[in-house]
């Protein structure tokens, strides 16, 4: 098994015939995503990808192709809007990798996507990919090798990097998933380490979290009470950022004595987890932590 995607997900790129959204949409398909669908206002009719349709809305898209997730390549002043659309359409899963969408839009657009009963990863993430089945979303496809390691992370680059070195040190990955690094997300830690608590596939877990925000605080919590038997790393970056200046993501500050690396760390390690003082660590402690070969 696997979770958010795998073979079975029927997708809908919206904004497919833009830049960003066919150069993807077209990396997505190849590594064998599912892609039933696009949108892009006002070129509805027009076909990409070869056999790909495209839609004036989210709705006619969903009623002829039977779409059940949504991945996101509108700019961030039609984001907000976008994610709305979907949602009303009725698409249980959508990913929003579009970044730089103001906190105030988000507050109202996660409250609407929540009281729809949908589930939103992001907005500025780069997406999941479970190996073999399905990638939706900027993660490249050729970096990963299918197993039981379930990996999410705040931050893009570094879900790379730990998915290659688990990849060269032959532990390979049930799903990894990128909530985005803004202070309004629509999928938490928490949320993510539940449903890898569901998925009998998914045997250890890594964390990747970063200065700012309470979230890996909470995910602790939640290995402790939930998963205490389960292996499981931990990375937290951004040990020497000054307080108060913000650091890449806009979610990235110390404020106060509250979102300190120091802080993370310690309520990490209090749950168990082991902490990786760098990415290259994870493999090695992965194992030390119990996990079995794939």
């Amino acid at each position: 098994m696997s979770i958010l995607v795998d073979q079975h997900t029927r997708l809908l790129v919206q904004g497919i015939t833009g830049r960003e959204g066919l150069f993807h949409a077209t990396a997505m398909q190849a590594y064998g995503t599912n892609i039933v669908a696009g949108t892009t206002p006002g070129k509805g009719g027009q076909t990409v990808l070869e056999t790909v349709p495209v839609f004036d809305t989210v709705a006619q898209a969903v009623r002829a192709t039977g779409a059940d997730t949504t991945v996101i390549y509108v700019p961030a002043p039609g984001a907000p809007d976008a994610i709305l659309e979907a949602v009303d359409a009725g698409i249980g899963t959508i990913f929003c990798i579009t970044e730089h969408i103001p906190v105030l839009d988000m507050l109202k657009v996660v409250a609407e996507v929540h009281a729809k009963g949908a589930r939103l990863i992001g907005p500025n993430c780069p997406g999941a990919t479970s190996p073999g089945k399905a990638k939706v979303g900027i993660i490249p496809g050729s970096i990963h090798k299918p197993g039981h390691v379930g990996l999410v992370s705040r931050s893009g680059t570094l879900t790379y990097e730990v998915v290659q070195a688990l990849t060269d040190a032959g532990i390979g990955q049930s799903t990894c998933v990128g909530i985005g690094g803004d202070p309004i997300a629509g999928t938490s830690f928490t949320d993510v380490l539940q449903l890898f608590k569901d998925d009998p596939d998914t045997h250890a877990i890594v964390l990747m979290g970063e200065i700012g925000g309470g979230a890996e605080e909470a995910a602790a919590a939640y290995r402790a009470e939930h998963l205490p038997n389960v292996p499981m790393v931990a990375f937290i970056a951004g040990r020497t950022a000054p307080p108060g200046r913000r650091m890449g993501h806009a979610g990235a500050i110390i404020s106060g004595s509250g979102g300190t690396a120091e802080g993370k760390i310690a309520a990490l390690q209090a749950a168990g987890i082991r902490v990786a003082d760098s990415p290259s660590q994870i493999p090695a402690l992965l194992r030390e932590a119990g996990l079995r070969a794939d």
